[in-house]
């Protein structure tokens, strides 16, 4: 009865509860710090290199902080940095049985079976309380956002390859912005064939319009990450509307889960799970393939590392449609899956290079996309060109001890035989940069980046396809609204120069500036190939004046200086975090006098208009966690 009892427990806790502290295979979320403290850690030879297609789970990462703990060359790392990787392995280390108050959770275990197999299941609870604040034109107007989530976690193993995760959180948000106009989907004067009205083309491409929110006012340009999923619901309205964004207070939920296993002593993963991820061996957050701001999706994926120089992995999953006409009208048109392989190459701990191929495809029984071990770009031409395919390649060389350089590239479309400075069907984006430790302070390094996205990268024709009928398909490069890629937009680019550095075992600190330069979506002097929901126009690519890019100098561009001071204080065996960031973004555009998308560059000057204002914006962030992950 006893061994029942338990039983009965553990299977209450798995099934009607929902993580806490990560256990062996489960993901660390990406938003822990762990993941800079290795990024750095590696970069100066202090552990071996960490496989690119993150997150990584609970026992890769303490399997990689003992590495550096127990290096014979203890002069390697500072007293601080040992009492911070410490730090983590007792974060990370297994609970004590019962309830542990300064961990916020339950814990229990029970063996089953004749071979007495370890079952374990930790329910916890945690809240993240969050108000921010946007000052613009002199602090005459004043914008005020709120974050507040309760979460309920409960993860454990099943047996010794397997884990479970799950977590629940319900919230209120509110994150103001601004209407700032209608964008066309194709280029303003577009319609394609009007001389025959029977050519079923009329009805697939259709120059739609769409509304132009600016970035949210009390945060930060492009560092706003939706956490809700689906819709939300204004608290002060209609609880039956699903409302696309929370201009006011409204509620909504999240809910990430994930069973994964691991074997041959974490040479070969599997996972089926709805998470975050981020691609590549550069560092985290610069992935142009797949970034950890986009938002999560069920998925399956396998990776398999069998040398010290190869690895592989894939992942196949269903994308979430974004709404912007409300639940099903939204839905209908965006019913998308999306595949990703990559596979890594190494060379000691010196050089990286990373092939990815990717495609966005409408959902069906697919098995080429599925299948791990078939080329998606190459598959295509087997089935005909419905879907969205992308490929990759990172390349990183460094020296430990002293940093290292990187440059990545992705390909939407392109065509090699045609003009690759100028024409729209081009595209690309890619990125270069450098990261250095700083060997004075511990943990610490200075990141610098560039990265240049084109016109109509990450978008896509909306086509129609077999399995659909008379539905035009949406297939761009983006989920829930969100590029799957890099967070920046089509046609622009970003100088990223960042600090970061724990100086205490306590406390994170970084400094970041950015230069943001995007080619407007609204207006009368909008740029075409400027929004994710930007369409190539299917004619004319190759000799239409409209369909070439000159950046900066075919029509109205906004400039963004973007200076952000951030911090996370832990105090030490505390069971909350406080956390802040403040700012300045100094923003205006610039114009050529000629008119918009003319296909050829002009000299382009400083306005300020009614239309494209200048602005200067102070922000402030300031939150809370208990129980912080």
């Amino acid at each position: 009865m006893h061994l029942v009892r338990k039983t009965f427990c553990i299977g209450f806790f798995i099934f009607l509860c929902a993580p806490i502290f990560s256990q062996t295979h489960t993901s660390v979320p990406l938003e822990n710090k762990i993941y800079l403290i290795l990024e750095q850690a590696q970069m100066r030879g202090l552990c071996a290199p960490l496989p690119g297609a993150r997150p990584y789970s609970q026992d890769v990462i303490v399997s990689a902080i003992r590495e550096i703990l127990d290096a014979d060359d203890t002069r390697k790392i500072k007293d601080t940095e040992r009492e911070i990787l410490e730090q983590y392995i007792e974060k990370f280390s297994k609970p004590k049985i019962g309830i542990d108050w300064r961990r916020g959770g339950y814990y229990n275990e029970v063996l089953l079976g004749e071979n007495e197999t370890l079952v374990s299941a930790n329910l916890s609870i945690g809240a993240d309380i969050e108000g921010s604040a946007g000052f613009y034109s002199s602090f005459s107007k004043q914008y005020f956002g709120t974050e507040t989530w309760l979460q309920v976690y409960l993860n454990g193993d099943l047996g010794k390859n397997v884990s479970y995760g799950f977590t629940v959180e319900g919230g209120l948000m509110r994150a103001p912005r601004n209407y700032l106009g209608l964008q066309n989907t194709y280029y303003e004067d577009f319609i394609y064939n009007a001389d025959n009205f029977d050519d079923p083309g009329n009805k697939e491409f259709v120059n739609r319009k769409h509304e132009v929110y600016s970035e949210p006012l009390t945060h930060f340009p492009y560092s706003y990450e939706k956490r809700w999923d689906g819709s939300v619901f204004e608290i002060y309205g209609n609880l039956d509307n699903y409302s696309k964004w929370p201009l006011e207070v409204s509620g909504g939920y999240s809910m990430l889960s994930e069973i994964s296993a691991s074997f041959l002593e974490n040479k070969m993963l599997l996972k089926l799970g709805r998470l975050s991820h981020d691609w590549g061996s550069i560092p985290l957050g610069s992935s142009l393939a797949f970034n950890k701001t986009a938002r999560p999706f069920l998925g399956i994926e396998t990776a398999f590392y069998p040398v010290s120089w190869f690895g592989a992995a894939s992942l196949t999953g269903l994308l979430e449609y974004n709404n912007i006409y409300g639940i099903k009208a939204s839905s209908r048109t965006f019913q998308n899956a999306f595949s990703i392989t990559m596979l890594q190459f190494k060379y000691k701990n010196y050089l990286f290079f990373d092939f990815v191929d990717a495609v966005v495809w409408p959902k069906r029984f697919e098995l080429g996309y599925i299948s791990p071990i078939t080329s998606n770009f190459f598959y295509q031409n087997n089935i005909g060109d419905f879907d969205n395919m992308a490929i990759s390649l990172n390349l990183r060389a460094q020296y430990p001890g002293l940093g290292n350089i990187w440059g990545s590239f992705f390909m939407d479309e392109m065509n090699f035989t045609k003009d690759l400075l100028t024409l729209d069907r081009q595209m690309f984006s890619w990125q270069a940069g450098m990261n250095f430790p700083l060997p004075f302070l511990s943990f610490s390094s200075v990141k610098f980046s560039y990265t240049k996205v084109n016109p109509y990268c990450y978008t896509h024709n909306r086509n129609f396809n077999p399995w659909y009928g008379d539905l035009s398909m949406e297939t761009s490069y983006t989920n829930n609204g969100v590029g799957l890629g890099y967070y920046l937009p089509p046609n622009s680019d970003e100088i990223l120069v960042r600090f970061s550095t724990m100086p205490v075992k306590t406390l994170y600190t970084s400094l970041q500036y950015q230069l943001i330069r995007h080619g407007a979506d609204f207006g009368s002097r909008a740029v075409d190939g400027s929004n994710l929901l930007s369409e190539l126009a299917p004619s004319g690519r190759d000799d239409n004046p409209v369909l070439k890019r000159f950046f900066l100098k075919d029509g109205a561009y906004q400039w963004m200086n973007i200076i952000r001071l951030g911090g996370e204080w832990t105090p030490e065996k505390a069971p909350f975090a406080f956390y802040c960031e403040i700012g300045a973004v100094i923003s205006f555009f610039t114009d050529i006098k000629e008119k918009a998308n003319s296909g050829s560059a002009h000299d382009y000057s400083v306005i300020d208009t009614p239309e494209y204002p200048k602005s200067t914006g102070f922000i402030a962030k300031l939150g809370f966690r208990l129980y912080p992950r």
